[in-house]
């Protein structure tokens, strides 16, 4: 399938790593229960991968189940790739127009999501900032590698971005967007993964599924017991060179959580480092220390949305917002001797173990 998600605003780092769900058990008075059979399937999509494990069976087994799964995610790939010129995103984005344009109830919802989550945190989320990320040679503009914009073009290409400059009507007669100048472009990368974790889960769920885990890159989303009727067990990646490294682990419980990192997409030049991502109110790269943000919620498409603008604020800004509105985050910052993780005070609920080493 084409990439959707495949995003500057967004790196695809690995959240999880999936190999330590199944790590030892570090609640020691957890009774383990007799281990169930699972189902598990596993593939590409949006330009990165999913994965599905059922505890028990699945109507129809493995091959119902990818085939379910594969019919919802190709479903939300028609609707917001940002490659395939049949899409509904691809159209928009082609519209030359400040005219309304129509869009699926799907892509409006991500929209909404994307806009309130931006105008939350001030502006440092925005779906318009592809020109920007464009412009520094990380997005669908290949450029050579280091190029470092002037400050007249950065300041020409913010014309044609903002949040603020994106319109939704969103009724009974429909869902329209709207842009404020022809040029605009929306990428959906920064709640895609999310969305369409959510909408997996939504599948279990209709089809009876009372215990399973479902990944889309680094969004995931949990409910129940694994095998052996213990919790799930979730990683966050360490910003090293190796990836999977272990680092801290979580139980969410039937939440979501999903990660923003900036340590694998980046190009150095005269001493300096520019991150992949852009702050959308300097139309520059982040210059700040934060590598990663996690953040747990309710949904998917929620902590898709809330990590790329936290990890734009940096850590003392994010977890100022995080404690003020009991929001789970944990960020990773890059200090002199290495590595270190803080967190708000709600994230402290969900850590199970912490990895010093």
């Amino acid at each position: 399938m084409n990439a959707v998600v495949k995003n500057a605003v967004k790196a695809l780092v690995l959240v999880v790593v999936l190999a330590v769900i199944a790590f030892c058990n570090h609640n020691k008075t957890t009774e383990i229960i007799e281990t169930k059979s699972a189902v598990r399937v596993d593939g590409p999509v949006f330009g990165t991968f999913f994965g599905i494990t059922v505890v028990g069976d699945y109507p129809g087994g493995e091959h119902e189940l990818r085939h379910d799964a594969e019919v919802v995610l190709g479903r939300i790939n028609h609707e917001i790739s940002t490659f395939d010129k049949t899409s509904e995103l691809y159209s928009f984005n082609e519209f030359k127009s400040t005219e309304p344009f129509a869009v699926s109830d799907d892509t409006a919802l991500m929209v909404m999501e994307s806009i309130k989550a931006g105008r939350e945190l001030h502006g440092v989320l925005d779906i318009t900032v592809g020109p920007l990320v464009d412009l520094w040679g990380f997005g669908h503009v290949k450029k050579e590698q280091g190029y470092v914009p002037s400050q007249d073009e950065i300041d020409q290409t913010r014309l044609i971005v903002g949040i603020d400059k994106l319109h939704l009507d969103y009724g009974y007669k429909g869902s329209f967007l709207r842009k404020e100048h022809p040029d605009m472009r929306v990428d959906l990368a920064t709640v895609g993964e999310g969305f369409a974790a959510d909408a997996l889960a939504r599948m279990l769920d209709d089809a009876g599924i009372r215990n399973y885990m479902v990944h889309v890159a680094g969004a995931m989303r949990t409910r129940g017991f694994n095998a052996k009727g213990e919790p799930w067990k979730i990683a966050i990646e360490q910003p090293v060179d190796i990836i999977g490294a272990v680092g801290d682990i979580v139980d969410i419980g039937n939440r979501a959580v999903s990660t923003a990192g900036t340590y694998r997409n980046y190009f150095e030049k005269d001493g300096r480092r520019y991150s992949h991502v852009i702050d959308p109110r300097t139309g520059r790269p982040i210059d700040h220390n934060t590598v990663s943000v996690t953040v747990i919620g309710d949904s998917a498409t929620f902590t898709d949305a809330m990590d790329t603008g936290l990890l734009v604020l940096g850590a003392d800004e994010a977890l100022k917002y995080a404690n003020e509105h009991n929001l789970a985050i944990y960020c990773i910052v890059k200090e002199q001797d290495g590595f270190r993780a803080r967190w708000s005070r709600a994230f402290r609920n969900y850590l199970i173990y912490r990895n010093d080493k």
